[in-house]
């Protein structure tokens, strides 16, 4: 089997990660998750190696000479993402295809390098004002983060022309059913 990469972005909020654990449940679809590399401390429960692989600025920054990583993103000043080649391969060789939980600049790098192989989807909030309450409730960062997040979520938003499809979450039933249909179809035909 030659796998496949299914990428879902989105601005912080939209509900992209409660779309990437229904797809990931689906068994069928034979997905596993691609967990992504931070510069950051875990928040909450983040447990390493199940959310994140969480690494130090300077380790970050060594992969990255190394080009260890397939893409990576200065998110904010210091704050770094991305995803490790090996971390796909592991997945491939296990004879998954690889879901992301991704921001928008990385899922288009991923497409823009196996442009045959991957199905970008892009998930928009209904509005930036239902994304602000959604970040607000999960009550996990400051109101300065939040800010920061709505703020880049306008630009976010500018590039969802240019993914494979748009799926609008205002009903999560409405969204599984959208986002099962096109995944199911991109990886069984």
């Amino acid at each position: 089997m030659e796998g496949k990469l299914i990428v879902l972005s989105a601005p912080s909020g939209s509900g992209k990660t409660t779309l990437v654990k229904y797809l990931l449940a689906q068994e069928e679809l034979k997905l596993g998750f691609s967990i992504s590399a931070a510069s950051r401390e875990p928040r909450g429960a983040e447990i390493h190696g199940k959310d994140y692989y969480f690494l130090s600025l300077r380790e970050f920054k060594d992969k990255i000479k190394a080009e260890d990583f397939l893409e990576w993103e200065e998110v904010y000043r210091d704050s770094f993402y991305g995803t490790l080649k090996s971390e796909v391969q592991r997945l491939w060789d296990s004879g998954k295809h690889v879901i992301f939980d991704i921001d928008v600049v990385g899922g288009l790098d991923i497409k823009r390098i196996y442009p045959d192989r991957t199905l970008a989807i892009f998930v928009k909030p209904p509005s930036i004002e239902e994304l602000k309450i959604r970040l607000k409730k999960r009550k996990t960062e400051s109101e300065d983060k939040i800010n920061m997040r709505v703020a880049k979520a306008s630009t976010e938003l500018a590039t969802a022309p240019q993914f494979d499809a748009i799926i609008t979450n205002d009903d999560l039933v409405k969204a599984k059913v959208e986002v099962y249909q096109l995944v199911k179809k991109f990886l069984l035909g």
